[in-house]
């Protein structure tokens, strides 16, 4: 590994935590080059919701590249960019009954939410974003304007303006904030708070710490919205896709936002991929306003068409009912770890396939996180103090496969604790 250590920056992160070096992946596992199996718990942040290699969007994608076809053509008109849109409206959109406008900022999720706030600044003629505690939306410095993560924040060199926390739910001791004080302050001409012109939000916030919003919360936030003139931008970046059980995360509290951020597993496979979605009457862009070289990644509309495609067909017909089942697996095997560890562990966070155990030391899920991979089990932590150990396995995992993991986290809980 000297070449890593001698050539690579020192902002590398992940690789600190997993010393090893990685070859090959297929389904929930990767390998290293020695050929050492690790059950993946991370999934690529949530970027692998079908697991690594898809055979399916795998087959999709080779052939795809032997034809020759575009790889790269920025915004240009392509086959597989029509392919694609015509899935997303068929498979995702129509079913719904969500009316959106569909752009392509760039190849990320940080592109996906400069490009929301952008367009409803635009839109709306104001500046403020209302934000809240504990959120993340990405790197560059406008998301970073909206993150609360104060280390991240730190790394932009300067002051990030236009922006406004508030508390998210149930983020002041236990309790669940109403809006009272929100509208007060939206209300009063002395409040100091100027006109927002949105407010974006996560319904379960992955990076600070799994935090998951109530529907009763969401819905409130919505109403607020809608009643003071703000446009409600939700970040599916990583809880979309399925990673809850339905495709959008904002599906079981019943609200239509006006502006959605999509990335990460969009592509299904791994591939640089984003899409900001808005509804028509938003569309106010002139053309060439926003824009970036790697808008247009054909091969990821290629593995993203394929994706779709599986979530609709017969492959992938009960996703959405197997991933609610596998979510109250993981839940119940997290509550009896918690149950047997109550003064060290503070509860079970997150919903869905996005789930974690809190711990009143923070330094102890690092540890733990230490242990599972010495046991070849891959996850992260999350939260403001990194004290949540955080679970995103594939949706594709198995029964068994999470039986196995779960298990190694409770060997892993044991090992640090007892």
């Amino acid at each position: 590994m000297d070449v890593f250590e001698s050539l690579e920056s020192e902002v590398r992160s992940y690789c600190r935590g997993w010393p090893a070096v990685f070859q090959k992946a297929s389904g929930s596992r990767l390998y290293d080059e020695e050929g050492n199996a690790f059950l993946d718990f991370f999934a690529g942040a949530g970027t692998l919701n079908y697991g690594h290699n898809h055979p399916l969007l795998k087959e999709k994608l080779l052939a795809y590249l032997a034809d020759d076809n575009v790889v790269h053509s920025l915004d240009m008109y392509t086959v597989a960019k029509r392919r694609f849109l015509e899935t997303f409206q068929n498979v995702v959109l129509a079913p719904r009954g969500l009316d959106y406008r569909v752009q392509f900022p760039g190849p990320a999720g940080t592109t996906a939410v400069e490009a929301a706030l952008k367009l409803a600044r635009k839109y709306t003629g104001r500046e403020t974003i209302v934000s809240f505690t504990n959120a993340f939306h990405g790197m560059s410095l406008g998301a970073l304007a909206v993150t609360g993560n104060g280390m991240k924040r730190g790394g932009a060199g300067i002051p990030l303006g236009h922006s406004v926390p508030m508390p998210f739910d149930n983020y002041l001791d236990g309790r669940t904030p109403d809006f009272l004080l929100f509208e007060r302050l939206l209300d009063d001409s002395g409040s100091g708070l100027d006109a927002p012109a949105a407010v974006i939000v996560e319904t379960v916030q992955g990076e600070g710490g799994l935090n998951a919003a109530t529907p009763e919360w969401l819905r409130g936030l919505a109403d607020v919205c809608r009643r003071h003139e703000m446009l409600l931008i939700v970040d599916d970046v990583q809880m979309g896709c399925g990673r809850t059980g339905p495709f959008f995360s904002f599906e079981q509290a019943g609200i239509v936002p006006d502006i959605v951020c999509l990335s990460k597993s969009l592509s299904g496979y791994g591939l640089p991929f984003a899409v900001t979605l808005f509804r028509p009457e938003l569309d106010v862009w002139e053309p060439g306003e926003h824009n970036g070289t790697f808008r247009g990644f054909n091969p990821a509309f290629v593995t993203a068409t394929a994706a779709l495609e599986f979530w609709d067909g017969e492959g992938g017909k009960g996703m959405e009912k197997e991933t609610l089942a596998r979510s109250e697996q993981v839940e119940q095997a997290l509550g009896k770890i918690a149950a047997a560890h109550p003064e060290a562990i503070s509860g079970v966070r997150g919903r869905g396939l996005a789930q974690g155990l809190a711990f009143t030391e923070p330094a102890a899920a690092t540890r733990v996180c230490a242990e599972a991979f010495d046991r070849r089990l891959l996850m992260e932590t999350s939260g403001p103090e990194s004290e949540v150990v955080k679970l995103l396995p594939p949706l594709t995992a198995t029964s068994d496969e999470l039986d196995e993991g779960l298990d190694i986290i409770a060997s892993s809980v044991d090992a640090v604790l007892v």
